[in-house]
């Protein structure tokens, strides 16, 4: 529930009040009318191919509490015959943001910014489990300027600590974010080259992430890697920085594998503490170390946190293991891809056990820039030099990778897969979102069945 009156949540958001409804408070803010159930409060934001607010009227017939759109839309819904909350913005996004922005402050509680390019939603669902506190996080990726407020929107009224994932695709959106969520820690989890189409440099993608820590300012944290030499210039902007990884404040003492699970014994300033952690890939150890760093900047007892970590549990998408007939195991790694994180996937695979070969099913990797052949080609060479193969390639930037076998697209691949699957085989499958090789697994998962 936002708990707010309808008429300081107008004041805040900037809303006129068009037509009154029901006393109460909505139970959450949306942008989809298709999914408004009764109590919503509806923001129907104009977009390039449609105007939500033309949707706002239908949004009251499926019981919104009320709708926010832009002039011409919302009073078209004043004139239906519902009881409930008509609100006009000039600009219904900014309306949103600004609401947002209001429940964090009234909310009061810490706040966790997370970015990188990589890793960022995995450090987010590690940190959400670990914290022993009244924790919201971001459902999934909402980590954009729509994203970010509706999930600021959907923290509960008891929240202590809010735990954010924020996207960069340019100049200026962590910071636009930033002014919406109001920071008091900032994670940065790596720097890498994504979104090179973009930002054109390492050095500019650093820039960019760096404006994190002056949205946190002057009284806050920054929690970043202790190798990520990029962001050297940028850390005399916050007071305090913690660093995690080999040689870090937060750091892996000693290491133990065992199938699936890693029990790691964890360096922190405020002591040692071992965590039984429910995964073993390198990368995602080193995710859970920024996420316990998040835990020792705010003051969490490290006990709490270990007893806490059996129940990590991942966003869909990411590093899924499936079981398929014939002793196939298949690595859903699908939801995106970059150099930094497809290096981390493979080097994963190739310490797997396996009865069988190891298979990547690897599409391209988008926003690269004009480097774009180089970096599929190193990745193609790493996977080799590790001894994974067959390769296939899907979509037309994984030609560069020098595949084995090459698909057009998801479902030519499966049938390609379907046929060099052996018993006791394991099989990556990674790509950039825009591949969509969750349709490839899904496929696969259908014609050979799970065990």
């Amino acid at each position: 529930m936002i708990d707010l009156p309808p008429e300081r949540l107008a004041d805040a958001a900037g809303l006129e009040i068009l037509k009154e409804g029901p006393g109460g408070r909505p139970e959450r803010a949306i942008v989809d009318s298709r999914d408004v159930r009764a109590g919503d409060l509806f923001f129907g934001l104009p977009g390039a191919s449609a105007d939500g607010g033309e949707f706002a009227p239908g949004a009251l017939g499926d019981g919104a509490w009320g709708v926010v759109a832009l002039p011409q839309h919302a009073r078209a819904a004043a004139r239906e015959d519902r009881f409930a909350w008509v609100f006009s913005s000039a600009d219904p996004l900014a309306s949103l943001q600004a609401l947002a922005r209001e429940w964090r402050r009234e909310l009061e509680p810490r706040v966790v910014g997370i970015t990188g390019s990589t890793g960022k939603t995995s450090v987010k669902d590690i940190a959400r489990t670990l914290l022993p506190f009244r924790t919201h996080a971001s459902p999934e990726n909402y980590n954009t300027e729509i994203g970010l407020p509706l999930a600021i929107l959907g923290a509960p009224p008891d929240t202590e600590v809010l735990v954010l994932e924020m996207a960069m695709r340019g100049v200026g959106q962590i910071a636009e974010l930033c002014e919406i969520a109001e920071p008091d820690l900032g994670v940065i989890t790596n720097v890498g080259p994504v979104h090179l189409e973009l930002l054109g440099t390492l050095e500019a993608i650093a820039e960019a992430k760096a404006e994190i820590l002056d949205g946190i300012g002057p009284d806050g944290q920054a929690i970043v890697p202790v190798d990520a030499e990029a962001l050297e210039p940028h850390l005399g902007r916050s007071v305090s920085v913690l660093t995690f990884g080999p040689g870090g404040h937060v750091h892996a003492i000693d290491t133990q594998i065992s199938g699936r699970s890693a029990e790691v014994l964890v360096g922190t300033p405020q002591g040692d503490q071992r965590f039984v952690l429910p995964f073993s890939e390198s990368y995602n150890i080193t995710n859970a170390l920024a996420a316990i760093g998040v835990g020792v900047a705010l003051g969490a007892d490290l006990a709490a946190m270990a007893r806490r970590a059996a129940d990590i549990t991942f966003s869909r998408l990411r590093g899924e293991h499936h079981e398929l007939a014939g002793g196939v195991t298949l690595v859903n790694d699908s939801y995106n891809a970059n150099p930094i994180s497809m290096h981390a996937a493979l080097e994963s695979l190739a310490e797997m056990p396996a009865g069988g070969r190891r298979l990547a099913v690897l599409g391209g990797m988008a926003e690269l820039g004009p480097d774009a052949a180089t970096y599929h080609r190193e990745i193609g060479a790493h996977a080799r030099g590790l001894g994974i193969g067959p390769i296939i390639g899907v979509g037309e930037l994984a030609r560069d990778y020098a595949p084995d076998e090459w698909a057009p697209d998801p479902s030519a691949a499966v049938e390609i897969a379907d046929g060099l699957l052996s018993d006791g085989d394991v099989v990556l499958v990674k790509g950039s979102r825009s591949v969509g090789l969750e349709h490839f697994t899904d496929e696969l998962i259908g014609k050979r069945g799970v065990a």
